[in-house]
């Protein structure tokens, strides 16, 4: 719970969005909804979804944020700007149930405590702001689409991409604009390329940290918060993948047991039959009596092995 007596003013609270907010990063929900509406091809869809999986597991570096930023303007080249606001609900519908509960809780808390609370991302900011409207926040901050003429995406990136050192930037321009005290201020974020951000406010919450990130937060005495479980549900997997294939494999290795055991059986069964079939029809010829116990004891061999 926030302690409202800390610092000398008005503090706010301001939360990255992708892993912080939400589970994963929210471009892969805009992707799905681009491919729904025809917007992209299958295969950047997927391309998307293992970008998205790989964040979750291991966070982004600067380089691959910068990649994911060129080619989503390279993805909106020709698109109305009215057609991007459009995905807005499909979108929403596949966010909403990602919002860690908890972080929730938290950000209400501050609003009880009379902070206001903002979404800082490097998301495009439209979709930003729908979010903090929905979720009924104070406002959000984000990054410019991409370039826009005649109402339409150029697919050349530009404008204010709200990643790194930029976020504070925008925070201290807001906080000027709003009167907000930022030493009184809470901060949360999940990678350390937003330390700049963290480092700006009097507050700073990591959640689920990368390695370098959890490292300056174990040293700077910030709180961690751990609410990501799909590291351990993959874990959970592949031990549970690992026991089935184990499972196959002594099934196969006890069915080939079985199988041999049956082979050695039957050759013993063969064995037996054939050395009472010798001593059952021994006895010479086919006159007298060995020979009326050799024709009732073909007839009785032969009912039993038909059977």
């Amino acid at each position: 719970m926030p302690d409202a007596a800390k610092g000398s003013g008005r503090g706010a609270a301001f939360f990255d969005l992708d892993k912080t907010l939400i589970q994963g990063a929210s471009g892969f929900h805009f992707a799905y909804a681009a491919r729904q509406t025809g917007l992209m091809s299958r295969r950047q869809l997927t391309k998307d979804a293992y970008a998205n999986l790989r964040y979750r597991l291991r966070g982004a570096t600067d380089d691959q944020s910068d990649a994911i930023r060129l080619r989503a303007a390279q993805a909106l080249t020709g698109l109305r700007v009215r057609d991007l606001q459009r995905l807005s609900a499909i979108v929403m519908r596949r966010i909403l149930p990602r919002i860690y509960p908890e972080i929730l809780s938290v950000a209400y808390a501050h609003q009880d405590a009379g902070r206001p609370v903002y979404i800082v991302t490097a998301t495009a900011e439209d979709l930003a702001v729908v979010l903090a409207q929905v979720l009924a926040f104070d406002g959000a901050l984000g990054s410019n689409a991409g370039e826009v003429i005649d109402g339409h995406f150029t697919g050349r990136a530009n404008g204010v991409y709200l990643y790194g050192p930029a976020k504070p930037v925008a925070i201290r321009a807001l906080a000027e604009r709003e009167h907000i005290d930022l030493s009184a201020s809470y901060a949360y974020s999940d990678s350390i390329s937003d330390l700049p951000m963290l480092e700006v406010v009097g507050h700073p919450v990591v959640v689920n940290p990368d390695a370098e990130l959890r490292e300056r937060a174990i040293a700077g005495g910030w709180e961690i918060l751990h609410l990501d479980p799909i590291g351990r549900r993959l874990f959970g997997v592949t031990v549970l993948g690992t026991l089935i294939a184990a499972g196959v494999v002594t099934s196969r290795v006890t069915n080939r047991r079985r199988l041999r055991n049956a082979q050695v059986r039957r050759h013993a069964v063969a064995v037996v039959i054939a050395g009472f079939r010798r001593k059952l029809l021994g006895g010479g010829g086919s006159s007298g009596a060995g020979g009326r116990r050799s024709i009732v004891g073909a007839r009785l061999l032969n009912s039993v092995l038909n059977r």
